[in-house]
């Protein structure tokens, strides 16, 4: 039986919505972030009858959120790019993401800061952008040109292309790997932009971006310079109310259609038999059959804790704990007295080390006294993020993750949260202590207990070259074939375009298994 979806004929002007034919088949999705999200919508709206299951008490995985004393605080991702991948999970149906989730644009996209002052306010409005740029080096604007066409290159192959295609198979890899050679993958992002300008600076504005998806630019594979060309083309947009809008929505949605959700009940056990995944159990007691199971948990969580019972858990888990993970992180959020319009949504404070400090946090595993940190100042864009006259602020610096940096949160937190204000005090805002309303922070070791992240990394296994497509972890299991991965820890990768592209790409073969 195939899935479809069949739209009602409707009178000019009413929103047309597509009919949902159930298929009999039944899934489970385990973890709602925003890949879980996706893909639940994705099977639902193919009319396999979805339950997703969430063990916090809230929705949003690393996009959870917090409100206190009037201030909303959004714990994680807070750039989106690509808008139309989102609208796309409602166009399924025949919907419009505006009936769930405002979003507004961002403008500059962010403003990089270093030591000495320089500023640098990174968008997609050409005019402005090559004015900055010629500001640091006038030689460079013909060099960031032929970068940007570098970036439309690798977009289409590792994006358009390969983005939403499961690599289940070395055959696969190798038909990938032509194109993939022509654009130089092997090559760092760092080290390709770096052959395309000159000024130190622009060096680092134009490589920070893998960061936000747990890669090092010293190392992760230039095709991640596609995240250019994605901004360029989709701009960076602003969900009012805040990134967990956006899940609430995905929620909404997901119901309206159908959806089951389970929150605050964590899963236990997958159970097996043989190469099936039969049953999905909870901590309250809950289990029920499934046709098919897919994780959006930690990787190593999947396979080594809710596949315990299992031999093929056992033996992958194995093998991921000699792969890369990506760091963790340490945020420390903030609302403060005073609004500040002259500090943008997004800021990059540059520390005095670049190259070293990512090796600090990448190899060496030890804790610098100096840092970068990403400043998110929401309530600019949404005042309606901290109470009037106040403002909502997070400050994250990368950390390197608790196998590599054993260090006791408990004492170095209140230790580092003081440092990274003092810096953000000293660069940015005078007498900040004294105008903070309310403050906590969320280390490592948070990562590790509320998210059941491995070692605390913050972007599961590190997107280096040999550690993606098909050598991440298969959107569908080698051995219990009705068992699905979506997420940052298989193919593509982290951030929200990342995951909502595993969800369409395990939802593709989810369908084609169950209903084709």
């Amino acid at each position: 039986m195939n899935a479809e979806t069949k739209t009602p004929p409707t009178a000019a002007g009413e929103a047309q919505t597509a009919e949902i034919v159930p298929t009999g088949k039944t899934a489970c999705v385990i973890g709602a972030g925003f890949g879980g999200l996706a893909l639940a919508i994705r099977l639902q709206s193919a009319g396999i009858q979805t339950t997703l299951v969430e063990g916090r008490d809230k929705p949003g995985g690393r996009a959870y959120y917090w409100e206190k004393d009037g201030f909303t605080f959004d714990a994680g991702p807070t750039v989106i790019t690509d808008p139309d991948c989102l609208r796309e999970l409602w166009e399924l149906t025949g919907h419009d993401m505006a009936e769930d989730v405002e979003i507004v644009p961002v403008m500059p996209f962010y403003r990089l800061n270093w030591p000495d002052g320089t500023n640098f306010d990174y968008s997609n409005d050409e005019e402005q952008l090559f004015s900055e740029i010629a500001a640091l080096n006038p030689s460079d604007v013909a060099g960031y040109q032929r970068f940007l066409d570098y970036s439309e290159a690798v977009y289409r192959e590792g994006y358009v292309k390969l983005g939403h295609k499961p690599f289940l198979d070395f055959k696969s890899m190798l038909k990938a790997a032509p194109a993939l050679a022509k654009q130089q993958a092997w090559r760092s992002v760092y080290s390709m932009v770096s052959s395309y300008v000159e000024n130190e600076k622009l060096r680092e504005a134009l490589s920070f971006h893998t960061l936000l998806v747990g890669g090092n630019p010293m190392k992760t594979s230039s095709i991640y310079a596609l995240i250019h060309k994605l901004e360029k083309d989709g701009g960076v947009w602003w969900a009012k109310g805040g990134t967990n809008r956006l899940v609430a929505g995905m929620i909404r949605h997901f119901e309206r259609i159908g959806g089951t959700v389970r929150i605050g009940d964590p899963v236990l056990q997958v159970h097996t038999l043989g190469t099936k995944a039969t049953e999905v159990e909870c901590a309250s007691g809950w289990r029920e059959r499934f046709n098919a199971v897919a994780s959006n948990a930690d990787i190593m969580h999947s396979y080594r804790n809710l596949l315990s019972d299992s031999k093929r858990g056992k033996s992958y888990a194995r093998g991921l704990s000699r792969k890369k993970f990506s760091p963790s992180l340490f945020v420390v959020h903030f609302g403060i007295e005073g609004t500040w319009p002259g500090i943008p949504h997004h800021m990059i404070l540059f520390g005095p080390r670049y190259k070293g400090l990512l090796e600090d946090i990448y190899d060496n595993g030890v804790l610098p006294e100096d840092f970068s940190i990403y400043l998110h100042h929401p309530s600019v864009t949404d005042p309606d993020m901290a109470p009037e006259g106040k403002s909502t602020f997070y400050a994250l610096v990368p950390v390197a993750h608790m196998g590599k940096l054993a260090v006791d949160w408990d004492e170095m937190g209140p230790i580092l949260e003081k440092r990274i204000l003092d810096e953000i005090e000293r660069r940015l805002i005078p007498d900040l202590h004294d105008r903070i309303v309310t403050k906590f922070h969320y280390a490592p070791s948070d990562f590790a207990t509320d998210l059941n992240a491995h070692m605390g990394s913050a972007f599961s296994l590190e997107p280096v070259l040999t550690q993606s497509a098909f050598f991440r972890g298969h959107n569908r299991d080698d051995v219990i074939d009705n068992f699905y991965l979506v997420g940052a820890g298989t193919h593509p990768g982290a951030g929200i375009p990342g995951v909502v592209g595993s969800a369409k790409a395990t939802a593709g073969l989810m369908v084609e298994d169950l209903v084709e």
